[in-house]
């Protein structure tokens, strides 16, 4: 599977004849016979996801600190996550199991990017039908770190618990969202900066939900024509970076796009793996196929560049040879 990854094959019958056209090299490799799509089907079928899911935690644990120091785009000494998730569409004919609409099927995948390196530290995939915000009973917030999501996370109750664990969140707001200005402070909007105010939530639910104050900052984006209004619970950093901390969210859709060859979606070229019959057992959350949840787990373990040769790096092999003895 990892071959197959960092190679870009598209379907069994790719992988098998690419290494048939190699195979005065595959014994060097450790392969002593012919490579079938039938063996490869069965591998993949009987194998669990667990081992990949293990293994990408495993590279995920030596890559951070290679990309620790790597500039984000803006200004700050604290770590910075960006959370989003990506509907992946499926063929309802090959996959009932993944009904998302009427006539379409999907799944859903959610990750926690950090943004130092853009590499993934969380990811799970789900239903499609699962609403984004319900992913946020899920993350242990980090003392310190700054979170950056769109306004689809936006529940009041969870958000608090960022504030709970010392942690600093930048959301986009609603336009329902029921505020009271506080106080006002003074920006530059030769910036792009409007305003900058403390703000309380008024809505009786709402305002029981979050009782602390929030920092409401406005943002004119002159490229695009648009008015940005985020929500922070943090009031140290200047307005401008706040404004940044949240472009940066662009990020992870920069992420969702270099995985997207390795998604599900080319899981249809592999009509070996689906079995319609079966139940749905042995998934990430009980509603994924294993095939897929393997298939993601290992290209998101692959589908970040490496450093040039160090010790550090050179530790990932030895640590590939470990895991898989």
């Amino acid at each position: 599977m990892a071959f197959a990854q960092l190679t870009y094959r598209e379907s069994l019958r790719d992988i098998e004849a690419c290494l048939r056209s190699l195979q005065g090299k595959l014994y060097h490799l450790g392969f002593r016979g012919h490579v079938s799509r039938s063996t490869l089907a069965d591998a993949n079928e009987n194998r669990d996801w667990c081992i990949f899911a293990d293994f990408a935690q495993v590279l995920i644990g030596i890559a951070r600190p290679l990309y620790a120091h790597d500039p984000m785009g803006v200004d700050l000494e604290q770590s910075l996550y960006a959370l989003d998730s990506t509907t992946i569409d499926l063929c309802l004919s090959l996959f009932p199991w993944a009904r998302f609409r009427k006539h379409k099927a999907a799944v859903k995948m959610h990750t926690l990017l950090d943004l130092h390196g853009n590499i993934p530290t969380f990811i799970r995939v789900t239903e499609g039908k699962l609403h984004d915000v319900n992913i946020l009973d899920e993350l242990l917030p980090e003392a310190g770190a700054f979170y950056v999501m769109d306004r689809g996370y936006i529940d009041f109750e969870r958000l608090f618990l960022f504030t709970l664990c010392s942690a600093f969140f930048v959301v986009r707001t609603k336009e329902n969202v029921l505020l009271q200005r506080r106080y006002s402070r003074p920006v530059d909007k030769t910036t792009g900066l409007r305003s900058d105010h403390t703000v309380i939530l008024t809505a009786i639910d709402s305002a029981k939900a979050y009782p602390d104050p929030l920092r409401r900052v406005t943002y004119f984006d002159a490229e695009k024509e648009k008015r940005l209004k985020f929500l922070t619970n943090n009031f140290a950093l200047p307005a401008l970076t706040i404004a940044q901390i949240y472009k940066c969210r662009w990020q992870v859709e920069l992420f969702f796009e270099c995985s997207t060859w390795c998604t599900p979606s080319d899981a249809m070229e592999f009509q070996e793996l689906i079995a319609l019959n079966q139940p749905l057992v042995g998934a990430l959350d009980g509603s994924v196929r294993p095939c897929i949840a393997r298939r993601l787990l290992c290209a998101e373990s692959m589908v970040r560049p490496r450093k040039p040769a160090s010790p550090a790096t050179v530790s990932v092999e030895s640590a590939a040879r470990q895991w898989s003895a």
